[in-house]
C-alpha cells in the first residue's frame, strides 16, 4: 500500500472521529438546556402553588371589614348611651311628675329646722337599681305617720361618696298623711353614676 493511500485513511477517520464527537457533544447540550428548562418550569409551578396555598389558608379579614365593624360598635355605643340619657330624663320626669308644690312646702319646712328633725323615726330608704331608674341614683323614702294625727313630712336625702362627702341632695315631702298611713316618694341625684353614690337620710321633719 502506497504512502498516499495510507495518509488518506487516517485523514477520513479522524474525519469521522471528530464528527462523532460534535455529534455527541451536542446531544449533551441538548439534554441539558431541556433539563434546565424542565426545572424551571417545575420551580415556577411549586411557587404558584405554594402561594395559592397561603391564599387559600389566609382567615383573617381585610382593612375594610375591620374598619366596617369599628364604626357598628362606634354607632351601637352612642345609640345605648342616648338610650340611657332618655330613660334617666324619663326616670326624673316621672319622679317628680305632680310634686313640685309638695318639694316647695317640704323645702320651706326643712329650712326652720336645728339638727336631723323630729321624724327621723318614722323615714326608711329603699334603693332603687340603676337598671330601673336610666342610671339614676335613686332610693324610695319610705314615711311612716306614727304621729297619731294627719300631718305633713319633709324629707332631706343626701347622696355621699365613698368618703362620706355630700356629693348631691334631693327634698320630698308627703302632704296630708293620715295616722298610720305611708307615703314613697323617690329622691334621686343627676350626678354622674362613676362617682359610687349612696344615699342616707339626712333630715326629716313631720310639721
Amino acid at each position: 500500500m502506497g504512502t498516499g493511500t495510507r495518509a488518506g485513511r487516517l485523514t477520513l477517520a479522524g474525519a469521522l472521529l471528530a464528527g462523532g464527537t460534535a455529534a455527541v457533544v451536542g446531544l449533551a447540550a441538548c439534554s441539558s438546556s431541556s433539563s434546565n428548562a424542565g426545572g424551571s418550569a417545575s420551580s415556577a409551578a411549586a411557587s404558584m402553588s405554594a402561594t395559592a396555598a397561603a391564599t387559600a389558608s389566609f382567615s383573617g379579614e381585610g382593612p375594610s371589614s375591620l374598619a366596617s365593624k369599628a364604626a357598628s360598635a362606634v354607632a351601637a355605643a352612642e345609640s345605648a348611651a342616648a338610650s340611657s340619657a332618655a330613660a334617666a330624663t324619663a326616670f326624673a320626669s316621672s319622679a317628680a311628675a305632680g310634686t313640685a308644690a309638695i318639694k316647695a312646702a317640704a323645702t320651706a319646712a326643712l329650712a326652720k329646722v336645728e339638727g336631723s328633725g323630729n321624724a327621723m323615726a318614722d323615714v326608711g330608704l329603699t334603693g332603687l337599681n340603676r337598671d330601673r331608674t336610666g342610671g339614676l341614683y335613686a332610693a324610695i323614702v319610705n314615711i311612716t305617720n306614727r304621729t297619731g294625727s294627719t300631718a305633713n313630712f319633709a324629707v332631706q336625702v343626701d347622696f355621699v361618696d365613698g368618703s362620706g362627702k355630700v356629693v348631691d341632695s334631693d327634698v320630698v315631702g308627703a302632704a296630708d298623711l293620715a295616722a298610720g298611713q305611708k307615703a314613697q316618694p323617690v329622691a334621686f341625684s343627676t350626678k354622674p353614676s362613676e362617682l359610687n353614690l349612696v344615699p342616707r337620710v339626712a333630715k326629716a321633719q313631720h310639721y
